[in-house]
């Protein structure tokens, strides 16, 4: 087949989805970036900027990482929330200059799990903040590093 008649029905098919509402442009897809939360650098302003001041521990979080990490520039991290209506799930190490490193948006009835990997400087606590029915959960690893990786 005609590479440029591919190209072309391509593109005017993805035209025609736009337009009759079945696919959104790259723009609306794209989620809020809560650039001040990201900014911060202090654990306390990213979570005052995530809008969760106030804290509950849960023992319905569990995050997955590794007690020693060998190199801090890739640390695999995993939380699961068990919490019901789970939200967004934020994952924070402490001690890393910007503490954020990320926040999952969750939709309606998936499964309150995400997994990735972090570049962390030295040994810290991880804290995830799992957001469900407007409330703010929390659980805390200690993850320690033999060689950082922010350095």
């Amino acid at each position: 087949m005609n590479q440029l008649r591919r190209t072309f029905l391509k593109l005017s098919g993805a035209a025609l989805a736009v337009g009759a509402g079945l696919l959104k442009s790259g723009a609306a897809l794209a989620a809020v970036w809560n650039k001040a939360a990201f900014e911060s650098k202090a654990v306390a302003d990213a979570l005052k900027n995530l809008g969760a001041p106030n804290l509950i521990e849960s023992k319905d979080i569990t995050i997955t990482a590794p007690d020693i990490a060998e190199n801090g520039a890739v640390v695999p991290i995993a939380v699961t929330s068990k919490i019901p209506n789970t939200q967004s799930i934020s994952i924070i190490a402490e001690k890393n200059p910007f503490p954020l490193s990320s926040t999952f948006d969750i939709a309606n009835g998936a499964e309150g799990y995400v997994s990735t990997r972090l570049k962390m400087g030295q040994t810290s606590n991880v804290r995830a903040v799992v957001k469900a029915d407007g409330k703010f959960y929390t659980a805390v690893k200690e993850v320690k590093i033999t060689i950082g990786g922010c350095g």
